[in-house]
């Protein structure tokens, strides 16, 4: 429908130490996702805190890795878990939508996590994959499983800040990363095997309104994953399986291609560096950290309340 945007290409700001390198034989979220690929990571969830140090999580091998502003890794914590998604309160807590657990509670002074949210309804999430802090302190997620065309029973959940739940979507076939728009009226989806952004609506009341398809896409391996917005309502989408990062207006229009110099599983990226200017993308196929600068700096992830 559109003509293909300008292309950029962005550049390597750290790769995982060959010492910090899972075995695939150890991981059974590997053998099962990847068939038992040799990857030494599967990198996801970047976050900065407010020192300009970024923290992914390493789902294959149940790991919590800071990167420093110079690209040092260090090993902040390993668990028994799948961390999936990964952002950072205001007050310091590192909040991580973890697939077998549900919703969990990283500090990052002594390492310690703890379940935050595990069990709605008394029940157990089917996966959970990602999450969003808005302004007023609410926590959206999303529950991913193994949900898809095949069977389309995602969901997407609201956390008030006050402890409420709240399930807003339960048909979503593979929901992904998401954010808000700067009014916060909208709230982004990327729907992975739908190949799809969906846009969702909500009342006055907080309460779904009519939502559908903002963006449709097509190629790649599976689909889009992570989110991102810069302060002029620009969202960037990384595209699972494509190999890159897409840049789209507030219209859905393409902008801009941002292509990666390593593997094709740009899996999800965030704004950082200084003024906030930089995009930096986990290539999870070779367990790098990309970057890219771009002339409009992005949106804090962090709650404000």
């Amino acid at each position: 429908m559109f003509a293909a945007p300008p292309e950029t290409t962005a550049r390597v700001f750290a790769t995982l130490p060959k010492e910090l390198e899972g075995d695939a034989r150890q991981s059974y979220w590997l053998q099962q996702q990847h068939k038992g690929r040799q990857l030494p990571a599967f990198f996801e969830g970047p976050s900065f805190d407010r020192e300009g140090n970024l923290y992914c999580v390493d789902v294959a091998y149940g790991r919590i890795f800071r990167i420093n502003p110079q690209g040092e890794f260090h090993q902040v914590v390993q668990y028994d878990g799948e961390p999936n998604g990964l952002k950072i309160h205001r007050d310091g807590r590192i909040f991580i939508a973890d697939y077998r657990h549900g919703i969990m509670v990283l500090d990052p002074h002594n390492g310690r996590i703890e379940p935050y949210f595990t069990r709605p309804m008394f029940e157990r999430f089917r996966g959970v994959n990602d999450l969003h802090f808005t302004s007023n302190g609410d926590l959206y997620f999303t529950d991913q499983g193994q949900s898809g065309l095949q069977s389309p029973n995602g969901r997407l959940f609201r956390l008030s800040a006050g402890g409420k739940l709240d399930c807003l979507l339960n048909n979503i076939p593979s929901p992904n990363g998401l954010t808000f728009n700067a009014a916060e009226t909208d709230l982004l989806l990327a729907v992975t095997r739908a190949n799809a952004i969906w846009r969702v609506r909500f009342f006055p009341d907080g309460n779904v309104s009519k939502s559908g398809t903002f963006i449709q896409m097509s190629g790649g391996l599976a689909g889009p994953d992570g989110l991102a917005l810069d302060e002029d309502d620009n969202l960037l989408v990384c595209h699972m399986g494509m190999g890159s990062v897409w840049k789209f207006s507030r219209l859905g229009e393409p902008l801009l291609r941002i292509r990666s110099p390593k593997g094709i599983l740009t899996s999800n990226c965030a704004f950082g560096g200084k003024d906030n200017k930089t995009l930096f993308i986990t290539d999870s196929e070779t367990a790098s950290i990309l970057a890219v600068d771009l002339d409009v700096p992005g949106r804090k992830t962090y709650a404000l309340s």
